[in-house]
């Protein structure tokens, strides 16, 4: 019998958070998966909390000023996640709260998502995270209005 392979997707790697936290204790529990996520901007630093892993990533790590600035890219999120190829593996565990409970399987794949607080910019906090970043009215207020709204449809 062949062991199971394993495909780990976490929404994003830049900073360290609770998210950060349930992926590393994944990736104990399944020290050979492979990891994908839309960018690997994870300091050195914190990399051997998941295992010294780098992930296999989206266009949208080489896209310029990605590193300071990716979450601007929010609306091509959906569209990056479904682009991540894992159909080479049995298992696939998404870890998210944004996008990567959307990555693409197959009927043969078993997918398992640890799905933690939905999109909460899109959701019930939208106000609270467009009116500090001065996203709350005009032109601005109104595209990311848009933009929010179609992405809590797709989610």
């Amino acid at each position: 019998m062949t062991a199971a392979t394993v495909a780990v997707v976490h929404d994003w790697l830049d900073t360290w958070g609770g998210g950060e936290n349930v992926l590393a204790e994944i990736l104990r529990a399944y020290p050979s998966a492979d990891l994908f996520t839309l960018v690997d901007f994870l300091p050195d630093a914190l990399r051997p909390l998941i295992g010294g892993k780098r992930a296999r990533s989206t266009f949208l790590q080489h896209v310029p000023g990605a590193r300071r600035h990716f979450r601007m890219l929010l609306p091509l999120f959906p569209r990056a996640i479904e682009s991540l190829d894992v159909t080479a593996y049995d298992f696939v565990i998404s870890s998210s709260h944004a996008v990567a409970k959307s990555v693409r399987t197959t009927p043969a794949q078993l997918h398992v998502c640890y799905c933690h607080p939905p999109v909460r910019y899109a959701w019930d906090l939208r106000d609270e995270y467009l009116r500090p970043r001065g996203f709350a009215t005009g032109l601005q207020g109104l595209l990311a209005i848009r933009i929010l709204d179609r992405l809590r449809l797709w989610d």
